[in-house]
């Protein structure tokens, strides 16, 4: 499960790049109940989304003409630049180089094989997100990919992820759970999607989803739309796992929320 305790290759940050910050602050604290801290001159505009005092994410602004509006997820490295370089052996690009943010660690900017971004943080004052897992937080991350043992090779050789194969209950096929090395059935973070399993997630191409836990799915996806967002996948229940939904906000950038089945402290 993911928590704040984190260990290499675990996710401990996200951020929203959006075209109208002002925006993306109404609507994210609106849903989920964030408050926002906007970020310093000398942080770029770089603002904080806070959960209970807590930090729950990043967000900037970033034009059109830069990047479509997204949730980008970043993976914790012990050694930003040794990681740029496995990323490039591993056949991946590096659209961002490591670079130091003032004294609260450093980031990079990756492509994997098949073109999803990911990031990295290496962190010095700043650990990393500050909740996950609760109500209001991320909770999961998927990859969707057009070939998944492809991606499990890659994300193996850059952060030494395992995979396990999990059955979907009733039968019809199986999910591809990562974790982190070495930590066992506790460890599993996030999954490898097929990109063509969901129509919605494939007109965007490879690219991560984060996961949010909320406390009613239904009632999310109705805040959602209420405040201008959309439903991209209908609400789901999963035996053993919940129920979730892909949804976007009103700039279009994708990601999921989740009533788990268990929800795990944060």
């Amino acid at each position: 499960m993911l928590t704040t305790r984190f260990v290499a290759g675990a996710p401990n940050w996200i951020d929203l790049g959006t075209p109208d910050l002002d925006g993306a602050v109404a609507f994210y604290t609106g849903l989920f109940g964030w408050e926002y801290l906007a970020g310093s001159p000398e942080a770029g505009g770089y603002g904080m989304f806070t959960l209970d005092g807590k930090t729950a994410g990043g967000a900037m602004t970033v034009t059109e003409e830069q990047a479509k509006p997204s949730w980008s997820v970043y993976f914790q490295s012990p050694d930003a630049d040794a990681t740029a370089k496995a990323v490039e052996q591993a056949g991946g690009s590096v659209p961002f180089a490591p670079m130091d943010v003032l004294d609260f660690g450093r980031m990079a900017g990756f492509k994997d094989r098949a073109g999803a971004f990911f990031g990295i943080w290496e962190p010095k004052e700043n650990p990393g997100l500050g909740v996950v897992g609760v109500p209001g937080s991320l909770c999961w991350a998927e990859l969707y990919t057009p070939d998944v043992p492809a991606a499990a090779a890659f994300y193996d050789s850059v952060f030494g992820w395992e995979t396990v194969q999990t059955p979907f209950p009733g039968g019809g096929g199986s999910y591809t759970v990562i974790r982190t090395k070495g930590g066992g059935e506790d460890a599993g973070f996030g999954g490898l999607v097929p990109l063509n399993a969901v129509a919605a997630q494939a007109v965007a191409g490879p690219h991560w989803l984060p996961y949010f836990e909320v406390d009613d799915c239904d009632a999310a996806v109705a805040e959602v739309e209420r405040l201008g967002g959309k439903l991209t996948l209908e609400p789901m229940e999963m035996e053993g796992v919940g129920k979730f939904a892909d949804v976007a906000d009103p700039d279009g950038a994708e990601f999921a929320l989740i009533k788990s089945a268990q929800t795990p402290e944060g």
